[in-house]
């Protein structure tokens, strides 16, 4: 029975992926030839662009944020150091909105500066926001927490011996940085590049709300405006092909990242005047412009007169977006802690790359996993239509494609790698001694697992619902497409508020996912700081 459940979720996982690659058997050349003579250059370089821009946007803020805070010690860095993940509770799309409010022709900044200087229209330049250097930017100030966490981790586990010798050379602070230590965190700087990067492919909402061409908006575009689902398919298809290069490099990296502990851990340089108060400065920025500034503008819009928000309208939907997260992270942990618990006792007959497509799903962008499940789903509904027809004279509908079904399942196959990675790491501290113990008595691997295993993970088994009820409540594309008629969630909401540009409108909505989001981060953060202190300790 164990095999069937994991061999039936490993093929669940995996049908998005077969989907497309039956799609190309029916390969539409005029659909084609009309996309490659308008738009499919645009999706091609917006996408490499997009994804070219994130990485290094955010790869510069995350070494620069790691290193700083990691080597020197100045006003407010303890706190910095926490605060720097808090960009990760802020979704893209979200971002975008208050951006957009801020910086927008009609915004408070350019309307200020017109009031002041007495300037009209076509008078002066401002910054673009609704460009892809405003998606680039966007995306690259929620994103950075990737590359910090990595690289943060990897610097503190620099030996303090290292740099003894670079200063015994007559090398500089600075020489030592370029010439010793970014050399060897390269691979985790890397790593979390490809990250964020793979993040950036599978953005929909703020691509959208920009109105920038990229891979994911062509997709919505060619299904439902052009109506060939098989050419959104092939879409998603070559999408799957950057994100793979970028599972590719991000797996390369990894793989040289030591995992060694750091010996005499160096202590941070304590700074003081002038230097410690610009390096303040600066290492707030990203912080600021990533978390504090969008909240405010948020809590502005939200407690404002003029936003005509009515609660009654709110909760209905604040219900339906918990109920979604909470049954999607409950299925999700469930099945992720018994995939878990079923390799642990049939390692030698599971195939290690079994493991490695199940992970996969977390690469794949909402929008692929989405079509790729929309398309089997609605295939049975039409055969069980067909059935009931022929045999009772009645239609049931959509039963499956237009139910919370579909979406569990693709919430599931979206974020079950995030839920394995806890529970794995939570059994992988259980020894087999215990199970050998508990053999000996006679007691069934179902009773091992609910009266030892699950009590000693139970940290592992919430943090894992925890990141993943996060993940669901964020998640736009595959529930903007897959949730039932009349279904909306918090961020269906704020999305389709924000382009009928009413911002005021979006801002409550935007408040109540980023308002979930701050939890499930200051967990992660607790465990960075576990971590560090065994690098220190050790």
């Amino acid at each position: 029975m164990s095999r069937i459940v994991f061999w039936l979720t490993l093929f669940t996982i995996a049908l998005p992926l077969f989907v497309i690659a039956f799609s190309f058997a029916n390969f539409e050349l005029s659909v084609w030839q009309h996309l490659y003579s308008t738009v499919l250059p645009s999706y091609l370089s917006n996408s490499l662009l997009l994804a070219l821009g994130v990485g290094i946007g955010a790869g510069s803020i995350g070494t620069a944020l790691a290193w700083s805070l990691t080597r020197f010690t100045f006003p407010g860095s303890r706190l910095l150091s926490w605060f720097s993940v808090l960009p990760l509770a802020m979704p893209a799309y979200i971002i975008a909105y208050t951006y957009t409010g801020l910086l927008d022709f009609t915004g408070p900044i350019q309307t200020g500066l017109r009031e002041a200087f007495d300037w009209r229209y076509g008078d002066y330049w401002f910054v673009e926001i609704r460009s892809l250097g405003g998606a680039v930017a966007m995306l690259s100030l929620v994103l950075f927490p990737y590359v910090y966490l990595l690289a943060r981790n990897a610097f503190v586990s620099l030996p303090a011996n290292l740099k003894e010798a670079c200063l015994s050379l007559g090398k500089s602070e600075s020489q030592f940085f370029w010439h010793v230590a970014l050399p060897i965190v390269r691979p985790a700087i890397v790593a979390g590049m490809m990250l964020a990067m793979m993040e950036a492919l599978a953005d929909f909402g703020t691509v959208a709300f920009f109105s920038v061409n990229t891979f994911t908006t062509g997709i919505f575009r060619t299904w439902f405006g052009i109506g060939s689902r098989d050419t959104a398919l092939q879409l998603a298809g070559l999408l799957c092909v950057f994100v793979f290069v970028c599972i590719v490099l991000e797996q390369s990296s990894r793989r040289r990242v030591s995992t060694e502990k750091g010996v005499n851990f160096t202590a941070p340089k304590k700074l003081h005047g002038l230097k410690a108060w610009s390096l303040t400065f600066f290492c707030s920025l990203p912080v600021l412009l990533g978390f504090v500034v969008p909240v405010f503008q948020l809590l502005t819009w939200a407690f404002s007169r003029h936003s005509e928000w009515s609660f009654i309208e709110y909760w209905p939907l604040m219900y339906q977006s918990l109920y979604l997260a909470c049954g999607g992270a409950l299925a999700t942990a469930v099945l992720a802690l018994m995939i878990s618990y079923i390799r642990r006792f049939n390692g030698n007959t599971i195939p290690s790359w079994t493991i490695n497509l199940m992970s996969l799903g977390y690469a794949l962008p909402g929008v692929v996993v989405a079509v790729g499940l929309l398309v089997p789903f609605g295939y049975l509904d039409r055969r069980i239509n067909a059935l009931t027809a022929e045999w009772f004279s009645y239609q049931p509908g959509l039963i499956l494609s237009g139910s919370l079904a579909v979406l569990m399942v693709a919430y599931v196959v979206r974020f079950i790698a995030v839920a394995m990675q806890h529970t794995q790491n939570g059994l992988s501290s259980i020894t087999y001694n215990m199970d050998h113990a508990a053999a000996t008595l006679g007691i069934k691997r179902s009773q091992v697992l609910l009266k030892i295993h699950v009590p000693l993970m139970k940290n592992s088994v919430i943090a894992a619902s925890l990141l993943v009820f996060v993940d669901i409540m964020k998640e736009l594309p595959a529930t903007l497409v897959l949730r039932p008629f009349n279904f909306n969630t918090l961020a269906v909401k704020a999305y389709e508020f924000a382009m009928d540009e009413r911002l005021q409108q979006a801002a409550l909505p935007s408040l109540s996912i980023v308002a979930c989001g701050v939890l499930p981060v200051f967990i992660l953060i607790k465990q960075i700081r576990n971590n560090e202190s065994a690098y220190v300790s050790g």
